[in-house]
């Protein structure tokens, strides 16, 4: 058997970027008090980390073997972190942007690396007051790795519109689901990765860019998925923030069971078809704009196709995986993310209801940061 027919590990590791509230005037908590993190790093299972802006946390589960762990990871997680928040005066909330939040007011956190990003980017790193989530899939090989890399590329669309948690920025209704991904995609190097023959190949090219002192290394590529800098992973950092964890586990157990779904092609010499960036950017763009609640592409019929004939199709496609990782009721969580609505557009319905009830713009504004508050924690 070759090294590539072998079967990857697959172990499983999130990360999680929070933005911490006030908890009374439910506003950016801009300049935390000194002791959190200290207390964070003592008192928080894992690792805690301070992320661009103050006002965010980053955690990290451990590497986990299976779904349900992680499951247990980011629950224990989210709550003691909101526990030693709480100590200070704050709260978590899992959403990709606070919905009334200026990036102009922010603080940046003063390490080499964050200073070091805003004299290059300038304007775009420091509006960067957005929060993601990203989901490591342990694969050892390398070119194994590119090869799923290039294929998986074709289900990013679908799983970001599970994501999608963030429909406003600076007090305005985007009309866009998933407004972080506008934000982002302002630094270089993001977006979907180009389709590489190899790994040898992929190497060449972030070694180009290191020799000519463009980046410091593989970790400031920071495209939609990547092979991991730090691991023997591969890296989804498509998503938005989940603002339920169960959901989080939900695009978790999807990550592992369709690259073991790929994996599963190459060993029987077959393979997902290639598209063209120019297909697979319209759904990105499509999921970005509408969530779960309308279309993508279908590339095979070459039309549109309702998003829960999409949901439907893909947890029949990876049911041999579910299985194999005993993950099936999380995949089938994705029909209630449908049914219950996405953060999206429960945060969007949060506003229009404290609207009609009469509420101010910045009231309305202020009942969608107090159901994250309560969700983030409290809605497993």
């Amino acid at each position: 058997m070759s090294l590539l027919s072998e079967q990857p590990s697959f172990t499983l590791g999130v990360e999680e970027e929070y933005l911490l509230v006030d908890a009374e005037t439910l506003e950016l908590s801009v300049d935390p008090p000194d002791g959190f993190m200290p207390a964070c790093q003592e008192q928080v299972t894992g690792q805690v980390v301070n992320e661009l802006m103050r006002a965010q946390v980053e955690t990290a589960t451990k590497v986990c073997g299976s779904v349900a762990e992680v499951r247990r990871e980011l629950t224990r997680q989210r709550r003691e972190i909101n526990a030693v928040a709480e100590q200070f005066g704050m709260r978590i909330i899992a959403a990709s942007t606070h919905p009334s939040a200026l990036w102009r007011d922010q603080k940046q956190t003063p390490s080499q690396r964050y200073v070091t990003l805003q004299e290059e980017m300038q304007a775009t790193a420091r509006r960067m007051l957005i929060c993601g989530m990203h989901v490591h899939v342990g694969i050892e090989d390398k070119d194994l790795r590119v090869d799923l890399m290039n294929q998986f590329r074709y289900f990013l669309p679908h799983l970001l519109a599970l994501s999608v948690s963030s429909p406003f920025w600076e007090g305005d209704d985007t009309g866009l689901n998933s407004f972080r991904l506008t934000i982002f995609s302002g630094l270089p190097r993001t977006g979907f990765p180009e389709e590489f023959s190899s790994w040898s190949d992929y190497q060449r090219h972030i070694d180009t860019l290191v020799r000519a002192r463009v980046i410091e290394d593989a970790s400031m590529i920071w495209w939609d998925v990547r092979p991991s800098a730090r691991f023997p992973t591969l890296e989804t950092r498509i998503f938005d923030l989940c603002t339920f964890a169960e959901d989080t586990v939900c695009l978790t157990a999807f990550c592992v069971c369709l690259i073991r779904m790929l994996w599963r092609l190459r060993i029987s010499n077959s393979r997902w078809r290639s598209y063209n960036l120019l297909l697979l950017e319209e759904n990105r763009w499509r999921s970005m704009r509408y969530g779960a609640t309308d279309r993508l592409l279908d590339f095979g019929k070459g039309s549109m196709a309702p998003f829960g004939e999409l949901v439907d199709e893909l947890i029949a496609m990876v049911r041999q995986d579910a299985e194999y990782f005993d993950c099936m009721a999380e995949i089938e969580h994705a029909r209630a993310i449908l049914e219950r609505g996405t953060s999206a557009s429960l945060q969007l319905a949060a506003y229009r209801k404290a609207r009609e009830a009469g509420a101010s713009e910045q009231e309305a504004l202020r009942e969608v940061v107090r159901f994250l508050v309560d969700a983030t924690v409290k809605g497993l």
